[in-house]
Formats: C-alpha cells, sequence, structure tokens
C-alpha cells in the first residue's frame, strides 16, 4: 500500500501486540497519528508506542477496559480532546473462554458478546461524530469461526458472526454519512492467541492448517494489516459492508482426495 495516510488519526483496539500492533505499525509507517490501545500489557503497548513514533507521527496510549461503557468514553473523550477528529475506527481485540457448548456458561457469553459486539456498538456511536465531514473508515476483525465450526469455538463463533451482521448494518447506516464499514475475516493467525487456543497441540494444528492452505502457510499478522490499509484508502472508498477473507485459501476447500 502507497498511500500516504499523514495527517490521518486512526485508533485500533487490542493493538499492543498481534494483529492490532502490525495494523497500528503500517499506519504510523505510512505516515498517520495512531492510537495504541491495551487492556492490561501496559509494557507492550508502550513498546508499540515506541516504535510507532520512529515513525515521525503522534501517537496516544490509550488503557480501556472493553466490558466497561465508562471506559470506552473515558478513550474517546482522550482522543477528542488530543484531536478532536478521527478517520479510521478499527475494533480488532476479543475476548472469550474456549469451551465446549456444554460447559458455556453465561458469563462466559457476557463477556465475550460485550468485548467483541456491544463495545463495538459503543464505540463506533463515539468514533462516528468524530469522523463527520470526513471519509470515515470503520473496519471489524473477524474469524473464520463464523462461518465454520471449530472445537471449543462457539462462543466467539457466534459472536463474529453477530459482529459481521453489524458490519453489514452499520455500513447501510452510516453510507450516506460518507463513511464506510467492512470487515476482515482472517485465517489461522500466526499470533499468541492461536497458541493459547491451541495449547500443546499447536505445532500439529499448525501443520495440519499449513497443508490444508493453497498458500502454505499461516495467515501472517501483516496480511491483515495490508488489507486494512487498503479498506481505510481512497482506493477502498466505494466498498462498504463487505466481509474480506484473508487465509491464503484456506476456506475454498474442504476436503482431499484422501478424505482428509
Amino acid at each position: 500500500m502507497t498511500e500516504s495516510f499523514k495527517g490521518k488519526k486512526v485508533l485500533i483496539t487490542g493493538s499492543s501486540r498481534g494483529i492490532g500492533r502490525a495494523t497500528a505499525l503500517a499506519f504510523a509507517k505510512a505516515g498517520a497519528d495512531v492510537a495504541i490501545h491495551y487492556r492490561r500489557d501496559e509494557d507492550a503497548a508502550r513498546e508499540t508506542a515506541e516504535e510507532a513514533r520512529r515513525c515521525g507521527g503522534q501517537v496516544l496510549v490509550c488503557k480501556a477496559e472493553l466490558e466497561s461503557s465508562a471506559e470506552i468514553d473515558a478513550m474517546f473523550d482522550m482522543i477528542a480532546s488530543e484531536w478532536g477528529a478521527l478517520d479510521v475506527f478499527m475494533a480488532n481485540a476479543a475476548a472469550t473462554a474456549f469451551k465446549p457448548i456444554m460447559e458455556t456458561k453465561d458469563y462466559h457469553v457476557d463477556r465475550t458478546y460485550q468485548v467483541i459486539v456491544k463495545s463495538v456498538l459503543h464505540a463506533v456511536q463515539r468514533a462516528v461524530p468524530l469522523m463527520e465531514g470526513r471519509p470515515g473508515r470503520i473496519i471489524t476483525v473477524s474469524s473464520l469461526g463464523s462461518q465454520f465450526t471449530l472445537p471449543n469455538y462457539s462462543n466467539i463463533g457466534s459472536a463474529k458472526a453477530a459482529l459481521e451482521s453489524l458490519t453489514r448494518y452499520l455500513g447501510a447506516e452510516l453510507g450516506p454519512k460518507g463513511i464506510t464499514s467492512n470487515a476482515i475475516s482472517p485465517g489461522v493467525v500466526e499470533t499468541d492467541s492461536v497458541r493459547f487456543y491451541a495449547k500443546e497441540r499447536f505445532e500439529t494444528f499448525k501443520a495440519n492448517v499449513t497443508r490444508r492452505t493453497p498458500l502454505g502457510r499461516l495467515t501472517q499478522p501483516e496480511d491483515v494489516s495490508g488489507v486494512a490499509l487498503f479498506l481505510a484508502s481512497e482506493a477502498a472508498g466505494f466498498i462498504t459492508g463487505q466481509i474480506i477473507s484473508v487465509d491464503g485459501g484456506l476456506t475454498l476447500i474442504s476436503y482431499d482426495i484422501d478424505g482428509n
């Protein structure tokens, strides 16, 4: 992506590590001012912020528990005070408990849907007034588990499906304001999160996914960040309400000739 984002204001939730970190740094390298959000790992957030500052733009560091509407409001109050505007809001943060359906409790569902769905709605309601008069961009991060079943993934998979639906509705309702809304649905991304999901079976899981992926590897955070920059660019100004897969072709093939 060669377009300059100089002067653009970008907020990415969950941007101290993984996809969020890679995307924040990609925007910073393209000239944007970025707000690094974190919930708990301040050291990682500060490290990401320092790397972003070396690109020359302004960097904010925002701590917010996305289960708290008050803390979301405080984060947007900071952005409104410091910048007075926002061009890109990327909802990347997620939280869940990987449990079989019969072991999933109300509090597991409540937390997952609060972070993945309800907090996004609240954040968008705060972001849109800051995008008035600008070609605003809302980008959400979904998962292949929204359409395909994975072991112990029903909680977050169903929440991501709801997020995709919300993304479409945002595209329809915010289009008249000149704001686009799209989702990126990555494949299996090689981050700490997938290692936590697979636990001691990670290497076997990685080998199986790689074998079934036409492009022959796991998705990397930078694969996702590249698409995020495209969706935030002028080139994507007429794209809205779409779910874009970034999985190296993993979801193209359901089984091979040997039945695997």
